[in-house]
């Protein structure tokens, strides 16, 4: 295929330009340096502040490419919402453009075939789709013209989002043939990551950075420990603040709790986070364009609405706990003031957080025990599923699959038709490099501290943290004002609410309906299945979550009453209802502590209390990581006592619910023996919800 010429390269891209944009249009600086380092061939590096207009390249090189007749630019891209975002932004410069993804089940075949067939000018593509093995045994059948891997940091595993299918295109890189560009476009790479994708890249690689300055941007740090303060804080300015925009929370529970709240009051607010199955993805999907169309004022987002969300009068963002690092906080606040003049971003910081980010630090990495195991089990067999590792090893199944994700991509094992095989490559666990990483993450996180506090200007803080060192004084931040942009100081009444929202706050114990695969028990659905249960708080959770952990571990061994009273509020409604007679409670070896507990709250109750369980000696659930082991032991801990009248409808009490499998199994003890219905009650949920 012949080169254009540079200078004819750059009279087409200038024409397609002003043919879009009219003819005063001119490019952003390094705009067409990286157009025309991708149209020569070189391996090229974008990093550009958001809203820079990193897609402009590879669209302008897509049209120019498609001219000389080559293949389609496929750009692997990780996040759903930017993916239609793109196209509409494609179809605009007249690009034949399409998605490959999970949304498009129903059409990948027809996608698929249009591709062979050359029908189309652009393909976004996820990257668990692009190593999907339809789309693999593909592949060889695609004309690539231009390869394009968008939010790059993802393959560096030193960046603020390393995701292990993104580190598979490397792979990808060293297979491209020499006539293919390769573009890779960020806007979140300090040096240490820039130098990491300039040796996966490869030789030779064209850098476009630019300075990461944005000016639209008022920044403004809230020291807030209190969860009560936060919601009450947003509650109050939200209805101050223009537009529509962003809240980011660390957890999946903190976004349903706090867009509830905001529901609750008036405030036109969804959750957004990772939702399992098809119905999860319909439901974000909904939510994107709502947001969209600003029929909402705020998205109560995880990071799974970070990268590339491209809505250009997100006029605010704010952050209800600290991001883990500066890269991250940099990238998010990004998503707002893109096409207006000002936007606001607000920073609520606490000893909460850092608890949060520590949690995410700590478990990022799969541990050597645990790859170990699942190592020496998968080279034991011939073959083997995931159900099989969930039996055999007694790890939490998140981490399973993380050591099992782990060991796929470093091609220590293969899957085939859903089996795991040990490949001959010979194993060993990278201890260095991931404590290595694990350092840098908790001294990105001492960084994001250090700016929390920070008397000089947020922006130039911010920005000579990423090692962009050409920022000015902002002179529209809180601390450039030297004023808040809105107080800190939050009325009483929208303390009073926050309050007594949470003060209510209830979580529902669902029932598991089908058992585990283990020794003890077939997979198959549950005979008898407990109601709805409810629990009265997260375990640790300021308010009654913060009573739970104090007394269950405390020397007098006894819940206090506060505890007892709120439970008894909760639990009125339920009991009248259904007309429940009597209170039992999980049994325990070690300490009467719940059955003191059950007994006071069947008092305040005016119900009897009833001893009607039995614990055999049978290892501690605690000690059980995963579902499995957890079903299997619940199922040998737990019995009725013989000979015992059993009532139609029983309370079912325990302090901390996790797995449910421990109210699973003695609620089916309990009906199996006679009892109509069990309704299972915890103080508190100790379970892991995360992004």
């Amino acid at each position: 295929m012949p080169l254009i010429h540079h200078n004819e390269i750059y009279q087409q891209s200038v024409s397609i330009l002003k043919s879009l944009y009219g003819e005063t249009a001119s490019f952003r600086d390094g705009q067409y340096e990286a157009i025309e380092a991708t149209m020569t061939r070189q391996r090229t590096l974008v990093v550009q502040r958001t809203g820079w207009g990193k897609s402009l390249v590879y669209f302008i090189c897509t049209k120019l490419l498609r001219e000389q007749h080559a293949g389609v630019t496929m750009v692997v891209s990780p996040l759903l919402v930017l993916m239609q975002n793109q196209v509409e932004a494609a179809e605009k410069m007249g690009l034949s453009c399409d998605v490959l993804n999970s949304r498009v089940k129903d059409r990948k075949e027809s996608i698929l075939t249009a591709l062979e067939a050359d029908a189309l000018d652009l393909i976004l593509v996820t990257p668990e789709t692009l190593f999907s093995e339809a789309v693999q045994k593909r592949l060889n059948n695609i004309k690539i013209g231009l390869f394009v891997i968008d939010e790059a940091h993802c393959i560096s595993d030193w960046g603020h989002d390393f995701r292990l299918e993104y580190g598979s295109l490397k792979n990808v890189i060293r297979q491209l043939p020499p006539n293919v560009p390769l573009l890779a476009t960020t806007a979140t790479a300090n040096e240490r990551v820039v130098d990491d994708l300039k040796q996966q890249l490869g030789d030779n690689v064209y850098i476009s950075r630019g300075p990461l300055s944005r000016d639209s941007l008022s920044i403004q740090v809230l020291h807030m420990p209190n969860r009560i303060e936060r919601y009450a804080w947003i509650l109050e300015n939200l209805k101050k603040l223009p537009g529509s925009g962003i809240i980011y929370c660390l957890t999946q529970r903190d976004c349903d709790y706090l867009s509830a709240f905001l529901q609750e009051n008036g405030i036109a607010a969804e959750a957004y986070y990772a939702r399992n199955g098809e119905e999860g993805e319909l439901k974000n999907a909904e939510v994107e364009e709502k947001f969209k169309q600003n029929e909402i004022k705020a998205i109560v987002a995880t990071i799974k609405l970070g990268m590339g969300y491209d809505k250009g009068d997100i006029a605010f963002v704010i952050h209800f706990q600290m991001p883990a690092n500066i890269v991250s906080y940099y990238q998010q606040i990004g998503r707002a003031g893109r096409s207006i003049d000002r936007a606001y971003a607000f920073l609520m910081c606490g000893q909460e957080d850092e608890e949060i980010l520590n949690h995410f630090i700590n478990t990022s990495f799969p541990t050597e025990e645990e790859t170990n195991a699942v190592m020496n089990f998968i080279a034991g067999h011939d073959g083997v599923k995931q159900w099989q590792l969930d039996a055999a090893l007694n790890i939490r199944h998140t981490r399973l699959t993380k050591a099992v994700t782990f060991l796929l991509h470093d091609g220590f094992i293969r899957k085939e038709n859903s089996l795991y095989y040990a490949t001959p490559k010979p194993y060993f666990y990278d201890r260095a490099h991931y404590n290595a990483v694990t350092q840098t993450r908790i001294k990105e996180t001492e960084q994001m501290k250090a700016y929390s506090r920070t008397k000089e200007c947020y922006t130039k803080y911010m920005v000579n943290c990423l090692d962009d060192m050409t920022a000015a004084d902002c002179e529209n931040c809180a601390n450039c004002l030297h004023r808040e942009l809105l107080p800190r100081e939050v009325s009483p009444q929208y303390l009073q609410e926050a309050a007594a929202y949470l003060d209510r706050l209830i979580l529902p114990i669902e029932p598991r309906k089908r058992w585990a695969n283990s020794s003890e028990t077939a997979a198959k659905q549950i005979s008898h299945i407990n109601q709805v249960g409810i629990c009265l708080s997260k375990y640790g959770d300021p308010g009654y979550g913060e009573l739970v952990k104090r007394d269950k571990y405390a020397p007098q061994k006894r819940f206090c009453e506060e505890l007892v009273g709120k439970s008894a509020a909760v639990l009125r409604p339920l009991v009248l209802e259904h007309a429940i007679t009597h209170v039992c409670c999980v049994p325990s070896l070690r300490s009467d502590l719940v059955k003191n507990f059950a007994e006071r709250l069947a008092a305040s109750l005016g119900l009897k209390f009833a001893d009607l369980l039995l614990k055999s000696s049978a290892k501690q659930q605690k000690e059980m990581e995963n579902s499995a082991y957890q079903c299997a032991n619940a199922f040998r801990s737990f019995s009725v006592r013989e000979n015992i009248p059993l009532p139609e409808k029983v309370l079912l009490v325990d302090d901390v619910v996790d797995s449910r499998w421990t109210m699973t199994v003695c609620g089916y003890r309990l009906m199996e023996a006679g009892c109509q219905e069990v309704y299972p009650f915890a103080l508190a949920d100790s379970s892991q919800k995360e992004d």
